[in-house]
């Protein structure tokens, strides 16, 4: 059984980690609209992000929120819409959220080595 403690800790992580993913996808927003008006190729949009920490350091912080977000959202889903039971729900949102963070994580190494 999830104690109150803990679900009050869950719905802050999810509503801080909903704060930083708005800021996130505003400004990834921005860099689109940015380099589509440049006329930005991919190999020019590689080229600029390669070797960039910050740009790294941006998407890292990006997925990490994703991560947290996510599977959340996804737990209480599956109990309160599917029927699951809280422990599966819980491994399975975790085992997702852990899955989100390593192919993202994977995807921002390889544009920004």
């Amino acid at each position: 059984m999830t104690t109150a403690a803990t679900q009050a800790k869950l719905w802050y992580a999810q509503r801080l980690s909903a704060v930083v993913l708005a800021v996130c996808v505003a400004i990834h927003l921005g860099v689109i609209v940015y380099a589509a008006r440049g006329g930005f190729t991919a190999s020019a949009l590689l080229g600029r992000t390669q070797g960039n920490v910050g740009f790294a350091a941006f998407y890292a912080l990006f997925v990490v929120a994703c991560a947290v977000h996510v599977p959340i959202g996804l737990k209480s889903i599956a109990e309160e819409w599917l029927g699951w039971r809280r422990r599966p729900a819980s491994w399975v949102a975790v085992a997702f959220g852990l899955l989100v963070l390593l192919v993202g994580l994977r995807a921002v190494y390889a544009v920004s080595r």
